[in-house]
């Protein structure tokens, strides 16, 4: 059995061109998720170059290194805590759900995160959230207030405050532009 760690997949969508990749790659894939993917084949195997370059064909990238691999991981867990809170699922806080979810200290996971990608979990947490805030805004379906309940804000004035911080305009001044800009989960 061999695992992958697959950087740069953020939804189902990732999830399931991974699997995609892989299969018609002929592994016997057992597992996928965000950030990972495990086929039955032992390493020796797997053609780590072609898969690789499968891959980055479709914007994702095989992890070799450990810290990489803990970074991505983190990232992945980050983006389902976000969704978590989304979907207003009952959550701890997010130290623990990550320490939980990887099985690894959290001062492991953030000390070894704000080494590879300088930046704290906290600062990509804030980020990516604005991001999904952002996403939110765009469908127009759900007023401030909902979108602050939603992503798990106290308040709309804590979010307004965090997204003004964040962006450096307010929610209204973002929301008036033509094309409000909108980053790509995946390169936050």
């Amino acid at each position: 059995m061999t695992t992958l760690h697959i950087k740069n997949m953020v939804c189902d969508r990732c999830i399931a061109t991974a699997q995609k990749v892989l299969s018609e790659e002929g592994y016997t894939v057992t597992d996928v998720s965000l950030g990972k993917a495990v086929v039955a084949e032992p390493a020796h195997a797997v053609n780590m170059r072609r898969v690789q370059w499968q891959l980055r064909d479709l914007g994702f990238d095989l992890i070799y290194n450990a810290d990489e691999q803990l970074v991505a991981q983190t990232k992945a867990t980050v983006l389902a805590y976000i969704n978590a809170q989304e979907n207003n699922n009952e959550i701890r806080k997010l130290s623990v759900f990550l320490a939980d979810a990887l099985e690894t200290s959290y001062s492991t996971i953030s000390r070894t995160f704000s080494e590879i990608s300088s930046d704290t979990v906290e600062q990509y947490y804030i980020r990516l959230r604005i991001e999904k805030v952002k996403e939110l805004l765009t469908y127009n379906e759900l007023t401030l207030s909902e979108v602050a309940w939603h992503m798990g804000y106290s308040s709309v004035q804590h979010l307004s405050t965090q997204f003004k911080k964040v962006t450096g305009m307010t929610v209204r001044d973002w929301k008036m532009q033509e094309d409000p800009e909108r980053l790509k989960l995946d390169s936050v």
